[in-house]
Parts: structure tokens; C-alpha cells; sequence
């Protein structure tokens, strides 16, 4: 009698991709399931259609989309949620429009989030708009269309308000008309950190695209419903963790310290060990492993003091050899390939131990993973599915060293290091450069700020 084979069940995704991979077994199913259910219609108080579809954007995070439509009335409404947890940090997208191109730029506005018109002076609050899946033609032309509403009644109460919102109006429908004549700048500001704009030249470094994050006021985490509290506690724990882990008598043992899993919000814990770079510096390591999700991750934060200068690693790889140097990239630190046109910006992929082919490794499957719902489906175009195609085949490349390439390193604060395997002597392959830092870059990392002289007189 023949034994029962048991058939394997595939864990199908929570929030599955706007689109598979080309060549995949999912290729031709790239359309993510669509839940529908009635629910009621709040302008004529009939039975309606909800479609509710969970899906990932790509080059961000996991979605909740939302569309509401009444056969009776015709009344149609849509609305985005975030299927993400609250991240660490808010985050400000500042995009420069210069082109009707630009103007098409897909935008995922939060309820959280605020968009500002930078030199007209025209702010967005988060209350105003819910939640969006749209683009910076379609947040100009809800804005014209939301003032518009009240210019009758404003026209015939507030005379002076009313020249004043048409003026607003006017300078809005020109961004519209002509972004080449009139360019203007738009920041998406989300303090829970959701919020996203479309990079049009992905992977690359979008020259008309800014991304930086800042800490919530308590304020803001009282705002996002977060209990200020609870956070004040955690920090509180996790610096506790830190100063034990910094005791010589327990530098040797790894330290575990308690928070929630930042996929599920699930309980998980983060284990932290110290440990000395010959040539380096101290550097604390930690790792984080979801029992809940399966979610993994690990980080390393350079310890000591900041470096007075940046540094600068060139690397010339000219053999698989050159690929086993151990490197640790700080979160600070950004990551250069010239001869493929590969440029990882500071803070991606945040803090990593690991060797030159590990860190190239990560970098070709994060972009692949993050590009493959452009290879397919509706928002895919041949010009840039041939360009990412390109690109990874000579990321491959570089992974077998066909042939030889230059491996930049540019760290501003000095945290990143890479192995010198002929240390003590000088490495004839590598160059290690040191620069001042610029007036930017110090205001970045919130280095203007620091008091290191007569500290605490002016408290006295």
C-alpha cells in the first residue's frame, strides 16, 4: 500500500505584490484579490458596493485600498489606510516639479500626512484630505476644487478673503497648466511615517526627490494615538541595555532586551552584543528575530565618539577575493558603483556587518524584490523594464566580477570600515580619504546643535 504524499500548501500573502515577477509561477495572476462587501451609502442611505483590496506599492510598504460606489445615487468614494505599524521616525518627501512628468508622480498621502506647497506658502492639513492613493496633479486638483466650494460665499462676506484664496487658486491652476514655466516644490510631511512619493528613475538617486525623517514631538505621538509613556519607558529600557552591555565584565555576553516587532506590532526580542574591529573601533550589534511573523533583521551602530571628518573607502575589486573583505556600512553611510551606475544613499538598507558580496547581494535582492511589480501589470512601460533589466544583470555582474569595478564608501560621520587584508601595511587596492564635513550634512545629523564647550553654564 502506498504511503499518502501530503500536498503542500502555499502560504499565500497577507498583502501580496501589485504584480509577480516575470517568469514566475505568479506571473499571470498579478491582480491581488479584491474583497467585496455592502455596506451603507451616506448620501442617499441605500445599500451600496465596498471593494476592499490588501496589496504592497512598490519601493514602500503594505496598503489598505478602499473604494465605495452606490448603484442608487452614483456617489463614489475612495480611500487608502496604511496596512503598515507606525514607524520609528516621521518622514518629510520633498519633490521639486519641474516637468508635466513630474506632475504624474504617483503619491500616497496618509490621513496622518500634510502636503505643502513651499513657495506659494500653501499648506494641506492632514484633517482636510483623508488617506490617498493619487498624484501631485490629482492633490493640485482637489485642492482648486476644495477653495473653489466656498468663493460664492466668500465673494459676497469676505471680499479681501476672497482675492486672497483666488489668488491661491490661480497660482495652483498655473502649476497645473505649465510646471515648466511656473516650477514649484511640494513636501509631503507624515509624522507616522507613511506617506510616499514616487522615485521616477528607480533604483537610482532621484535628483528631484528628497527623503529625510525626524523624531515625533510628544505631541505628535499623542496625535497618532501613541502612548508617550510607554515610549518614554522602552527608551529608558533599551538605554538600561545598553550601559550593562558597555560594562567590560559583561562586554563578552549577549544582551537581550524586549520591544514589538515592527511588521505584526507582535512582541519580540532584540538581542545586543559588543565586539572590537581590529584597526576599527567598538561596534554594538543587534539582531532582531520575529517568532510571530518570522521577520528578521540586524543592524550595527558604530560606538565611540563622531569622528571629527567624514571618510571616503575607495575599493578597486579585481577578483572574487576582494568580495570575502569583511565590511560593517553604518546607517550613515552611503554606497557607490560608478562603472554600473549604482548608488545606495545614506540611510538605505541601514547598519550591516557582513562581507562585500554579502552587502552586494542584499542590495541586488531588496531591488529585486522592490521592482518586480514594475515588470508587469499596468504601470509597467518597456523603456523601464529594460533599464532595470540592465541594471541587474550587471549588478550580477559585479557579484562575479567579470570584470573589474570601483566599490565607494562614503560616510560622513566615519562609522563604516572595510577590511585591509594586508593590515598592518597599506592596501595597494584601497584609498581611505578623510573630508570636512559640509554645513548640510552637519545639520542633517543634528551636529550644529551640539553644545561640546562650557557645557551646562547657561543652565546654571
Amino acid at each position: 500500500m502506498e504511503e499518502a504524499v501530503p500536498s503542500v500548501v502555499k502560504k499565500e500573502p497577507l498583502f501580496p505584490a501589485l504584480a509577480a515577477p516575470a517568469g514566475s509561477d505568479d506571473a499571470d495572476d498579478d491582480v491581488p484579490p479584491v474583497t467585496v462587501v455592502e455596506s451603507l451609502c451616506m448620501n442617499c442611505h441605500e445599500n451600496g458596493e465596498s471593494r476592499i483590496m490588501l496589496t504592497l506599492i512598490p519601493h514602500f510598504r503594505e496598503i489598505i485600498l478602499m473604494c465605495f460606489e452606490c448603484p442608487h445615487c452614483g456617489f463614489k468614494n475612495n480611500e487608502y489606510q496604511s496596512g503598515s505599524a507606525v514607524h520609528d521616525l516621521g518622514c518629510i518627501h520633498s519633490c521639486a516639479v519641474r516637468t508635466k512628468e513630474d506632475l504624474n508622480r504617483q503619491v500616497v498621502k496618509a490621513e496622518t500626512a500634510a502636503v505643502k506647497f513651499v513657495e506659494l506658502d500653501f499648506e494641506i492639513p492632514p484633517a482636510t484630505q483623508r488617506g490617498v492613493l493619487t498624484t501631485i496633479e490629482g492633490l493640485i486638483s482637489k485642492s482648486i476644487e476644495g477653495l473653489s466650494e466656498m468663493q460664492p460665499v466668500r465673494k459676497a462676506a469676505a471680499p479681501e478673503v476672497y482675492d486672497k484664496v483666488e489668488s491661491v487658486i490661480s497660482t495652483l491652476r498655473e502649476y497645473l497648466d505649465d510646471p515648466a514655466g511656473n516650477p514649484f516644490t511640494m513636501e509631503l510631511i507624515d509624522p507616522a511615517g507613511n506617506s510616499y512619493v514616487e522615485n521616477l528613475v528607480a533604483p537610482k538617486q532621484d535628483p528631484q526627490l528628497r527623503t529625510s525623517f525626524f523624531r515625533r514631538t510628544p505631541e505628535q505621538n499623542e496625535e497618532l494615538g501613541l502612548q508617550q509613556e510607554n515610549e518614554d519607558a522602552l527608551d529608558a529600557a533599551r538605554k538600561d541595555a545598553v550601559d550593562e552591555a558597555l560594562d567590560d565584565e559583561l562586554a563578552k555576553e549577549v544582551h537581550v532586551f524586549h520591544g514589538n516587532c515592527s511588521r505584526c506590532n507582535a512582541p519580540s526580542d532584540t538581542r545586543m552584543h559588543i565586539m572590537n574591529i581590529p584597526h576599527f573601533k567598538e561596534v554594538v550589534i543587534m539582531a532582531t528575530d520575529c517568532e510571530t511573523c518570522g521577520y528578521k533583521s540586524n543592524e550595527v551602530k558604530a560606538g565611540g565618539a563622531i569622528a571629527s571628518h567624514g571618510k571616503r573607502i575607495t575599493l578597486n575589486v579585481k577578483d572574487a577575493e576582494d568580495l570575502n573583505r569583511d565590511i560593517l556600512k553604518s546607517e550613515t553611510c552611503g554606497l557607490e558603483i560608478p562603472e554600473i551606475e549604482l548608488n545606495v544613499t545614506t540611510g538605505t538598507l541601514g547598519g550591516r556587518f557582513t562581507t562585500v558580496e554579502g552587502l552586494l547581494t542584499q542590495v541586488y535582492e531588496e531591488l529585486q524584490r522592490t521592482a518586480a511589480p514594475f515588470d508587469s501589470g499596468d504601470s509597467s512601460s518597456a523603456q523601464r523594464r529594460q533599464a532595470f533589466t540592465k541594471f541587474l544583470s550587471s549588478l550580477q555582474s559585479a557579484l562575479r566580477v567579470e570584470k573589474p569595478f570601483t566599490l565607494i564608501l562614503d560616510d560622513p560621520l566615519g562609522n563604516s570600515y572595510l577590511q585591509n587584508i594586508y593590515a598592518p601595511d597599506e592596501d595597494p587596492e584601497m584609498k581611505v580619504e578623510y573630508y570636512e564635513r559640509t554645513e548640510e550634512q552637519n545639520e542633517d545629523f543634528g551636529l550644529n546643535d551640539l553644545v561640546l564647550e562650557n557645557y551646562g553654564e547657561n543652565d546654571a
